[in-house]
């Protein structure tokens, strides 16, 4: 099935290419979230007809995401989970969950913006892209943790798990200057 693309679409093409895809992708994705129109005569010759508007409109809503981006630059959320010795969390970390984060913290943005390339499933520090205009991606750091301590934490680049404590322990436990363990 042909198309035209209305906007830029990752890994397919520009605004205004007639690209060939699959009927399901087109029908599920590209018409139903008005990214592209068939590729018949009478939308191509209004597709050229409002094009110029088309390209004012995309430029207008790209130049406000860049300035929304630069505003936003870095910008750290904090999310607070439940997870075992080992590090692993009971559950994941959602699209959702990191989209109401980002909101908390001033960037406005819905779910579906989020791109998580691989689920978040441990205690850490991920890169996350948000898709702020087809042409404008920026990255966010999401610091997953159980406390908040823990997250200052992580932030500073301190290792946090379970076996990291088990050492601070040890080390406590030691007889102050001779490093022998005392006995018991």
């Amino acid at each position: 099935m042909e198309v035209i693309l209305l906007q830029r679409v990752e890994k397919l093409g520009q605004m205004g290419d007639v690209v060939k895809v699959k009927p399901g992708y087109a029908r599920n994705y590209l018409l139903p979230q008005k990214k592209a129109v068939r590729a018949t005569k009478e939308n191509l010759a209004r597709f050229e007809a409002e094009r110029a508007q088309l390209e004012a409109q995309n430029l207008k809503r790209r130049e406000e995401a860049e300035r929304v981006a630069e505003r936003v630059a870095g910008l750290a959320v904090v999310l607070l989970r439940q997870a075992g010795e080992s590090g692993q969390l009971y559950g994941s970390v959602s699209a959702r969950d990191i989209a109401d984060a980002a909101t908390e913290a001033g960037l406005t943005i819905t779910r579906q913006q989020v791109v998580l390339d691989r689920p978040i499933k441990a205690l850490g520090l991920y890169q996350v892209r948000i898709v702020l205009h087809p042409e404008v991606v920026i990255a966010i750091t999401v610091n997953v943790a159980r406390s908040l301590e823990e997250a200052e934490k992580q932030a500073r680049g301190e290792r946090v798990s379970a076996a990291a404590e088990a050492e601070r322990t040890d080390l406590a436990q030691l007889i102050p200057g001779t490093g022998e363990q005392p006995d018991v």
